[in-house]
């Protein structure tokens, strides 16, 4: 069976698709990846023939993926929740699709196209544990439920300088696309306070735009979270999907800083569960950063509570289950 990939040309969006592409190519399918060329080189790196369709960089239109389909003829598209354009292509060219989340379906107005509006009927692969889905979309759409595993390309640096000590270790980021060097130095500056080993990624932002740090945090541009995420004990970010499920999957709490996007609806659905803690940007100080990552640390309550959802996770059927479920769904041959 031939199966197509197609997402946003993006970490938060690409990298979400790849473990159940991966289960695909070693249940013996043919995959192929439609994808902008930002996230190529994981991709083919795990032998996903990664391609750009026309000119696309990060979205992609019906247009630029209808002459693809028409090459490559694959038997099942699976397009991620950002991609609507693919849905329609595959729809109009009669090939079955699935959709593919990234995570809490995401709520109307942040700049992406509902997929249970754009083309409503098909089935949504679901990486995100029932506990924390939108409560209507569990109830109406046709749900294939998938474990999220964390994926990271390899990183040439160290996890972090040193050992583990007694401490506990706090991991700061605010991911790839949002943050700001002083929303990182308020938290590295809360943080610091804390009886802790600190490792921050600080992504768009240059590690020396905020300049000397204290002893016990070391800075990254970038570290390979999925990596790092079962040596920490306490998650700060921004709220993005990938990083949420991540620290969920190993049950560790989350202090959440919310920007923009689908980050704060994700910051209200871990707090609702008691596995972590918000502060909204007009409540983000040093003090506050401090006092909620001592509380988040401490045993019993949200360390349970996130505990809790790792093991609901960790029931979650496995990219290998789902993948040898794809014929089901793919055009008769």
């Amino acid at each position: 069976m031939r199966v197509l990939f197609a997402g946003l040309a993006s970490v938060g969006h690409t990298y979400p698709l790849i473990p159940l592409a991966i289960a695909a190519r070693d249940a013996g399918h043919e995959v192929h990846f439609a994808v902008g060329e930002e996230v190529h080189a994981p991709l083919a790196a795990n032998g996903l023939r990664p391609f750009r369709p026309a000119d696309t960089f990060y979205e992609i239109y019906a247009e630029d993926l209808e002459p693809e389909l028409e090459r490559l003829r694959p038997d099942l598209v699976v397009h991620g929740w950002g991609v609507p354009g693919a849905a329609i292509a595959a729809q109009r060219a009669g090939i079955p699709g699935l959709w593919h989340g990234f995570g809490r379906l995401f709520p109307d107005g942040i700049g992406l196209e509902l997929p249970t509006k754009s083309v409503p009927g098909l089935p949504h692969v679901d990486i995100c544990p029932p506990s924390l889905q939108d409560a209507d979309f569990l109830a109406e759409a046709d749900r294939i439920a998938l474990r999220p595993v964390p994926f990271s390309a390899p990183a040439a640096l160290p996890t972090w300088d040193g050992g583990r000590t007694s401490r506990p270790l706090v991991y700061l980021t605010l991911g790839t696309a949002f943050g700001t060097p002083e929303l990182l130095s308020t938290a590295v500056n809360g943080l610091s306070a804390v009886d802790a080993q600190v490792v921050v990624a600080t992504g768009r932002v240059r590690p020396d735009q905020l300049g000397a740090v204290p002893d016990n945090v070391t800075v990254h541009s970038w570290v390979p979270q999925a990596d790092l995420l079962p040596h920490v004990d306490l998650v700060v970010h921004h709220g993005g999907s990938g990083t949420t499920l991540g620290a969920l999957a190993v049950g560790v709490p989350q202090l959440l800083l919310p920007q923009g996007a689908d980050q704060f609806a994700n910051a209200d659905a871990v707090t609702a569960a008691g596995a972590g803690a918000r502060l909204l940007p007009d409540e983000v100080h040093a003090e506050a950063i401090a006092a909620h990552a001592r509380a988040l640390t401490r045993p019993g309550g949200h360390v349970d509570a996130a505990r809790a959802i790792a093991e609901e996770i960790a029931r979650m059927p496995a990219p290998d289950e789902v993948a040898r479920r794809l014929p089901d769904y793919a055009r008769p041959s």
